[in-house]
């Protein structure tokens, strides 16, 4: 289909101006996932010149990453109420201005405060309606978008390690903070190209209830009684735990093992290109009409690949070595990152992704903070790294073989158990009928209440969506 956007009654477009906003996708994917690792080059400086442990200076990338998570409800009522384009621009601005106020820091504090709060919430302000207006520009092909959307995060984490230890030498940590300042300044071009897909004009508004007003529903908390959405939040948690760790030790560890900082900074680079090769692979992969089903089986397999990479590889300590489990695990990672939202979207539904992904980065934030800086002090306390691996791979494992088992019981249960009038409880159109909010999901829309939405046939081309089709003005009002 061209670009002037869906007909009344059909999908989204699957192309045209999807293309550009997938570009953008990818950009803002790429700093949002790819920064915080990157500082990680700069530790050891910060380390020198405020006399702090690595646990110190590991809470930069912490928080900033806490807050791409945390705020995740903050990001879904903003862009209810405002608009994907908007919350953009507006992040793209406080990114680029917390690395630039981070370059005059005199204390750890302003460092958390600058580069940590801002720069994160910035970030945060950009990725989550990126991901939304992706979502509404594809669906058909949305296990490709969505995998080389992902691509981002390794092609500008194999590109910003790098110039972050060259600017680290060029001009010390100030000047690399000033000028990454600038770089994030992008995140505003990409804001101003979200233009909202073209379509049938919006619905009629409904009345309001007899003595009141109508109200709209900014964050659908309804979806955390889902038990798809459940075991999915579990998942994330305990795959948050461990997953970033050892990619924010590894430069580090690479130069307590001996490593030149040079071929140190390198090895996030190996990381990076096997990853931009895994994510598109996977999610073309993953749109296959056999596998697209068994998608959650696909993420828990990826998970289980990279716990294990963390495991076998705890004690890599020559170059080489180092090499090889770089190789590893930026496939798995590849993997995962590539599955992830695709396994949120099958399971709740794209009319409740953004409040569910809003949710989910919430409660991966609180795993977030815990999982680097705790890695961090052990490391401080130990001297020890290998213990960091048999950590991390043993939480990113676990998290693998919940999710397997968890999907193949929930399914197993939601089949032998006959259906009923009252299964699953009140739907949203009901409490939205009793609240009078014009936001509801019309009355033949049905939301996935269990695991077993993720196993039904993908869609095919010409009948795309049903949920949208159901309710093609829904997910665009509020962009």
């Amino acid at each position: 289909m061209g670009a002037g956007g869906p007909r009344p009654g059909v999908g989204p477009p699957d192309g045209g101006w999807g293309w550009v906003v997938l570009v953008a996708c990818f950009v803002v994917t790429g700093f949002a996932y790819g920064f915080p690792k990157a500082v990680s080059v700069f530790f050891r400086e910060l380390m020198r010149d405020f006399g702090a442990g690595y646990s110190d200076t590991a809470w930069v990338s912490s928080i900033m990453l806490a807050m791409l998570y945390g705020t995740g409800p903050v990001s879904s009522i903003l862009v209810t109420r405002f608009g994907c384009r908007p919350v953009m621009l507006a992040g793209g601005l406080l990114a680029s201005a917390g690395m630039i106020l981070a370059s005059f820091a005199t204390r750890l504090l302003e460092l958390y405060l600058t580069a940590g709060v801002l720069t994160g919430l910035g970030l945060a302000l950009n990725f989550q309606p990126s991901l939304i207006m992706l979502g509404l520009y594809f669906e058909r092909r949305r296990p490709l978008a969505n995998g080389l959307a992902a691509a981002g995060s390794p092609v500008f984490l194999s590109a910003l390690s790098p110039l972050g230890q060259l600017l680290l030498e060029l001009f010390g940590w100030r000047g690399g903070f000033l000028l990454f300042g600038g770089l994030l300044l992008h995140c505003c071009a990409c804001g101003a190209v979200m233009r909202p897909p073209p379509g049938p004009g919006p619905r009629p508004r409904p009345r309001a209830p007899p003595g009141g007003r109508t109200r709209r529903r900014l964050l659908d908390v309804a979806v955390c009684t889902d038990r798809a959405f459940i075991v999915y939040v579990v998942t994330k948690f305990l795959m948050a735990l461990g997953l970033f760790v050892p990619a924010i030790l590894l430069v580090n560890y690479a130069k307590d093992a001996g490593v030149p900082d040079t071929e140190a900074a390198f090895l996030l680079s190996i990381v990076g290109f096997v990853d931009i090769v895994a994510r598109p692979a996977c999610g073309a992969l993953a749109g296959l009409a056999r596998l697209r089903p068994h998608v959650p089986y696909l993420f828990s397999l990826a998970l289980l690949a990279n716990g294990i990479t963390d495991l076998s590889s705890a004690r890599a300590r020559s170059y080489g070595t180092l090499v090889a489990f770089c190789i590893a695990f930026g496939l798995s990672y590849g993997m995962v990152g590539a599955l992830q939202f695709e396994v949120l979207m099958a399971a709740v539904g794209a009319p409740r992704f953004p409040s569910a992904l809003g949710l989910v980065l919430l409660v991966e934030a609180v795993a977030v903070l815990i999982g680097p800086p705790s890695a961090g002090r052990l490391v401080d306390a130990l001297k020890n790294y290998e213990i960091i691996f048999y950590l991390a791979g043993s939480e990113v494992a676990l998290a693998g073989v919940f999710m397997a088992v968890a999907t193949y019981c929930c399914l197993r249960r939601s089949r032998d158990t006959p259906p009923g009038p009252t299964t699953g409880g009140a739907s949203d159109t009901e409490d939205a009928e009793a609240e009078g909010e014009p936001e509801s999901l019309p009355s033949g829309t049905q939301e996935p209440r269990s695991l077993e939405s993720l196993e039904v046939p993908s869609p095919r081309a010409g009948s795309v969506g049903q949920e949208r089709e159901a309710d093609p003005g829904r997910s665009r009002e509020s962009v």
